[in-house]
């Protein structure tokens, strides 16, 4: 089984993620920020990993701390669950569309990690969610899982839909590199034999 249960707690929150990569894209996320609960539930539905979410944290100062930390956690409990990677593709990419926004994300779970993020979402909210924090997400979950991602939008006007669209195109990628390929299925796909 392909699951993990992980909990990270600092004096700014409390954070606690259990991921199946093997399910039907059940959640069940509650981080006290509604916006990023929509987006986790997008990214939990499109890649067809269970996730369920639990953050408390210091939102009476702002969600960064606690956008950072569920990306941070959720990140490590990836790592934790791919294990040491044998017979997964990998790679996966996504060119998706919702409505204005047009997102193509590639990545790599190769265990080493870089960010690439040409978005930009023009306005500095959606509803009272700070938009930089879509990036603080995407960059702890790259760095603490392990992954190369690049996340370039070609189109978009509308903040929300870009988001979104960012969220899904992310899940959808990340759909096709954790599944375990039936052609090399006891292998650990790298030459150097580990990654």
């Amino acid at each position: 089984m392909r699951t993990t249960t992980l909990t990270r707690t600092t004096a700014e929150t409390d954070v606690s993620v259990e991921i199946n990569l093997d399910g039907t894209g059940v959640y069940d996320n509650q981080t006290g920020v509604g916006f990023f609960d929509h987006m986790l539930d997008q990214l939990a539905r499109h890649s067809l990993i269970d996730m369920t979410i639990r953050a408390k944290g210091d939102l009476h100062i702002d969600d960064h701390h606690t956008v950072e930390d569920v990306g941070i956690t959720l990140g490590q409990a990836l790592a934790r669950a791919l294990g040491d990677k044998r017979g997964i593709r990998r790679y996966g990419a996504c060119l998706l569309a919702m409505d204005d926004a047009q997102i193509r994300t590639a990545l790599d779970l190769s265990a080493r990690p870089y960010l690439i993020w040409n978005v930009d979402l023009p306005t500095a909210r959606i509803g009272t969610f700070d938009t930089e924090l879509v990036r603080e997400f995407f960059q702890a979950f790259s760095t603490h899982g392990g992954i190369t991602l690049h996340v370039d939008q070609l189109h978009g006007l509308n903040s929300h839909h870009i988001a979104e669209a960012a969220f899904k195109s992310v899940a959808r990628a990340l759909r096709e590199a954790v599944e375990v390929d039936p052609r090399k299925a006891d292998d650990i796909p790298s030459t150097k034999g580990a990654l």
